[in-house]
């Protein structure tokens, strides 16, 4: 379970970077002027998206691994 939490961690911070960075990049502006509450947002926004995505599959798919367990094993 310990291993399955970490990987749920790792790919939910994986998705917060992107978002944040999605926000960023969006209107091409300077990093230094940019709305970081909108950024802080939309990366909690992504954070838990990837998690409940974690958490709605790690039950499906049969014995094959998933999305979210294939480099646990």
């Amino acid at each position: 379970m310990k291993k399955y939490a970490l990987a749920v961690l790792e790919r939910a911070t994986k998705t917060a970077a992107q978002a944040a960075i999605l926000v960023i990049g969006a209107d091409q502006m300077n990093a230094l002027h940019a709305n970081w509450a909108d950024v802080g947002g939309f990366a909690l926004g992504g954070f838990a998206l990837s998690v409940l995505t974690s958490l709605a599959t790690s039950g499906f798919g049969g014995n094959g691994p998933s999305a979210t367990t294939e480099h646990i094993e």
